[in-house]
């Protein structure tokens, strides 16, 4: 895969953004030199100032037409040729073995002001090889919404990629609905190595190990000097407990990823592609979102259980370099993905127990357990309740009476409250700790959806207050009311979210 492909374009007259290439350089087998499509007029539309300088990069100069134009993937950087990755994966669990970046570019490499290296990544800069017939292009409202909800998520203290700019193109882009504007959404993430990536390279004599040491080295460094018939298996443990961590988070604040191939299921443990992604208003295990998952594959309380299932998939991808011989490398594999469940467990009743003001190690299952039978019999909203309930212990219980009726919630209203009381700490203070921990914001989907529709018609002003709003998540002000509040009904019966391809 070393041929290289693509319309010559532009080079900028920017200073070098300092780049690095570490993956093509070390792992060619996995990147394709490509470049981005021609952009008529590539514009900024928004860019996150605080992340660019964190990157060490000058957010008046990602504004020029050069930067535009670097953004947009339609300029090059001077420093290193942009490459399309290479990745196979399971959509919906049918393996397919060629995916790959069908509209989507790695600028480079960077350290962030931690030292750690980080990716520029974009999306919707054009086809490449790996399209497969779509056009590679993106549209303002997905890219939009990726931008917000990436953001939120970081505000959120979830583990994820995160969002440096979103570049409308100067063109339109056709979709089912009509044209629509057309964008790039500049992304950064400690790298974009997924499941996928390593599905791929199982299938390539020799690129497995190679790109497993590059990825041991990049992510899990305090493993590279341990002996092979170690290194590669505390690589899969460590991935399994990351990934183990975050689905725990994501239930936690109600988050639906929509679409968890293992194309989309990182090696870091980082949440990626925000695509059908939305949050919970009426607590439903059941709750889809995504126009494509017919099936409820992906639906929210079916989240933990299928990345077990794509962390089997990774293991898989391991068997030759763990053990020689298949039988043992199938037995060292399965015994730690055995223990994912537990991790699992533990991670949520830990999340479980700072969401109701319990210690850690007190937290009951069952206590847990009927607040989710609660909620699911009257569609109580999952983000409301944990702000309610702080509310009931300074002595205010009309908001969780509001939720779920007091003849139903007298009995866990007791059970809990006497939990909180073993802590011996007082109420109030309880109460203060619990709002730190439990949003009172969150990007609910008819808020995103009414501030996609009107940035697409070019009035950015709802998409920045919600921006600013979901992105200060804990901090509840009463000129925000609204924004604390679920879909009305009539909204969330036909909701539906999409991938924007």
């Amino acid at each position: 895969m070393s041929e290289s492909f693509g319309p010559g374009v532009s080079t900028t007259s920017l200073p070098p953004f300092g780049f690095e290439s570490t993956l093509a350089d070390q792992v060619p087998g996995v990147t394709l030199p490509w470049q981005g499509t021609h952009a008529p007029n590539p514009r900024v539309l928004m860019l996150n100032d605080g992340l660019a300088r964190s990157l060490a990069l000058d957010p008046a100069s990602l504004r020029t037409p050069d930067g535009a134009g670097v953004l947009s993937g339609s300029i090059s950087p001077t420093e290193t040729a942009t490459v399309a990755m290479a990745y196979a994966g399971h959509q919906f669990g049918n393996f397919q073995p060629l995916l790959g970046d069908g509209r989507a570019l790695l600028l480079g490499e960077l350290r962030d002001d931690q030292g750690r290296r980080i990716d520029l990544h974009l999306k919707g800069s054009g086809a490449t090889p790996f399209s497969r017939g779509g056009d590679g292009r993106a549209v303002v409202a997905a890219m939009l919404r990726e931008y917000l909800i990436s953001e939120a998520m970081h505000a959120l203290h979830i583990p994820t990629t995160r969002s440096l700019a979103v570049v409308t193109t100067g063109e339109q882009v056709v979709r089912e609905g009509g044209p629509q504007p057309g964008a790039v959404l500049a992304r950064v993430a400690s790298s974009h190595l997924r499941v996928g990536t390593f599905e791929f390279a199982a299938r390539r004599e020799g690129l497995a190990q190679t790109l497993a040491d590059y990825a041991i080295a990049r992510h899990y460094p305090e493993f590279v000097e341990r002996a092979p018939e170690d290194r590669y298996l505390a690589f899969f443990e460590a991935v399994v407990e990351a990934q183990a961590s975050l689905v725990a988070q994501w239930m936690s604040v109600g988050f639906v990823h929509g679409v968890m191939n293992t194309d989309n299921t990182t090696i870091s443990g980082e949440t990626i592609d925000y695509g059908p992604c939305a949050f919970l208003d009426a607590y439903d295990p059941a709750t889809v979102f995504s126009s494509i998952d017919h099936g409820g594959r992906y639906a929210y309380g079916n989240q933990p259980a299928v990345l077990g299932w794509n962390l089997a998939r990774f293991g898989e991808t391991l068997l030759p370099l763990v053990n020689s011989t298949p039988d043992l490398a199938i037995t060292a594999l399965t015994a730690v993905l055995d223990t994912y469940g537990d991790r699992y467990r533990r991670h949520y009743s830990a999340a479980m127990a700072a969401k109701l003001g319990l210690d850690e190690g007190a937290v009951d299952g069952a206590l847990v357990d009927d607040l989710h039978r609660l909620l699911t019999d009257h569609r109580a909203d999952w983000t409301m309740t944990f702000r309610a309930l702080a509310e009931n212990l300074r002595g205010n219980s009309a908001p969780f009476d509001s939720l779920v009726p007091p003849d139903a919630s007298r009995s866990w209203l007791e059970s809990w409250r006497t939990a909180v009381s073993a802590r011996g700490q007082d109420f109030l203070s309880v109460a203060d700790g619990m709002d730190r921990v439990n949003p009172a914001y969150i990007p609910r989907n008819h808020l995103v959806d009414a501030a996609l529709q009107a940035a697409t018609t070019g009035d950015l002003g709802p998409f920045e207050r919600l921006l600013e709003v979901v992105t200060s998540p804990f901090d509840r002000h009463d000129d925000r009311a609204d924004y604390a509040l679920p879909a009305p009904e009539n909204f969330s019966a036909g909701f539906r979210t999409f991938c924007g391809t």
